[in-house]
């Protein structure tokens, strides 16, 4: 399944840093009824993301009923990317 959307880069400071965009819910709401099948524990979920011409595979997180997708280091240099901006998302799951 492929998903297209648009978010914001926010960070979060935790133990162990990370940049997210939330999954809208909509969206969230198509990956949770394939999550069952999906999942690999704990509500993780593998996938793709790519932003602009940059695609990684990560996992999306469970959170607050939905999903945030994290966005490694190295996708969010070699795109520009910094906390606050609207980005644009292609998210493959499954």
């Amino acid at each position: 399944m492929e998903l297209r959307f648009r978010g914001e880069v926010w960070f979060w400071r935790g133990p162990a840093p990370f940049h997210f965009v939330t999954v809208p819910p909509e969206e969230a709401e198509r990956i949770a009824d394939l999550a069952p099948v999906l999942t690999y524990g704990w509500g993780m979920i593998p996938a793709t993301v790519r932003v602009g011409r940059t695609s990684i595979t990560t996992s999306l997180w469970p959170k607050d009923g939905g999903y945030v997708v994290p966005l490694k280091t190295a996708l969010r240099t070699a795109e520009h990317v910094e906390v606050g901006d609207e980005v644009d998302l292609l998210l493959t799951v499954g």
